[in-house]
């Protein structure tokens, strides 16, 4: 079994360490992924707010999914996720949530 490692990104100026037996380059391109995409809503929005900015980006990035056929319920027309890729994308949220409620 492979050893989980910890990957440390860069994400709206703020470092997070995440834990993930995934390949790290991918960890980091997801980690990019998020980044721009909170950069482009808060500059869209201006909220300054982590963790409004946090959810918008899971809902845009939700929505991207559902347009490319994956449906909330599993159907005949889901898409099959990297688990990996799942794993980055709430261990980042999850950070991000912590990271609103320490400023």
């Amino acid at each position: 079994m492979k050893s989980r490692g910890s990957v440390a990104v860069r994400i709206l100026g703020h470092e997070y360490h995440v834990r993930s037996d995934g390949d790290p380059e991918r960890i980091e391109r997801v980690a990019r992924a998020v980044d721009d995409a909170m950069a482009r809503i808060r500059d869209r929005t201006g909220t300054a707010d982590t963790l409004d900015l946090a959810i918008l980006t899971a809902l845009n990035f939700a929505h991207e999914l559902l347009g490319r056929g994956a449906t909330p319920e599993g159907g005949v027309d889901r898409v099959v996720l990297d688990r990996d890729r799942l794993r980055a994308l709430a261990a980042l949220a999850e950070e991000a949530a912590g990271a609103s409620e320490r400023d």
